[in-house]
Parts: C-alpha cells; structure tokens; sequence
C-alpha cells in the first residue's frame, strides 16, 4: 500500500524529472526509468484513492453532443429516433437498444465499451 506521503514525494519528484526527460531520451535512461517508476506510484495511489467512475450513457450522449455542437433534434434524425428519445436517453428515463447504441457510437465516436460500460 502507498502512503499519502510517499504519493506526494513521487509527485514533487515527477515535477523534478519531467524538464529532465524527453521523447528522446532513451528508455533504459536512469531518469527515464526513475520517471515511470514514480509514476507507477501516483497512478496507484491516485486509482484507489481517486477512482473515477465510468460516466453512464446519459452523460456519454450529453457531453459528445456538446463536442461536436449537436442538438438533440439532429442526432435523432442521423440515428432514426425521435427527438423525445434522444431526450430520454440524456434525462436517463431509457435506454438506447443495441440498435441504435451502434448507431449512437457511430454518429458521436462513442467507443462501444464505454456505451456498454465495461
């Protein structure tokens, strides 16, 4: 288990190495080495004590629609669904079938693990 203390010295020192390191420096570089060593240490400590949880289908079809500055009535009409689904699926009131959760991936990028939350 890491400590918060070791967490926050590993941090101090990616700050220390990262000006020191670049994409040429080769890999087997003691600082290089050093760097992903501290590294594996903050993604650890951070992963268990930060978790970040995967974002439902609402959210996915929300903020991609803002990506690419969508509305609602446009997606429905790439995807073949009403407006008022497209809308029950960002107010979580439903969800999409595999049918048009494909169609879903498709038109917004939507990686189709992320849809199907795995």
């Amino acid at each position: 288990m890491i400590t918060k203390e070791q967490y926050e010295f590993a941090l101090e020192r990616i700050e220390e190495l990262l000006p020191l390191v670049g994409d040429d420096t080769p890999v087997n570089d003691k600082k290089a080495v050093e760097l992903a060593i501290v590294s594996d240490i903050v993604i650890a400590y951070e992963e268990e004590h930060y978790p970040i949880e995967m974002p439902t289908v609402s959210e996915l079809i929300a903020s991609s629609l803002e990506e690419k500055g969508m509305t609602q009535k446009e997606l429905a009409g790439y995807i073949g669904v009403s407006p008022s689904r497209i809308n029950d699926y960002i107010a979580g009131r439903s969800e999409p079938t595999l049918k048009v959760a494909r169609r879903l991936c498709t038109e917004l990028n939507i990686p189709p693990a992320a849809m199907l939350r795995v």
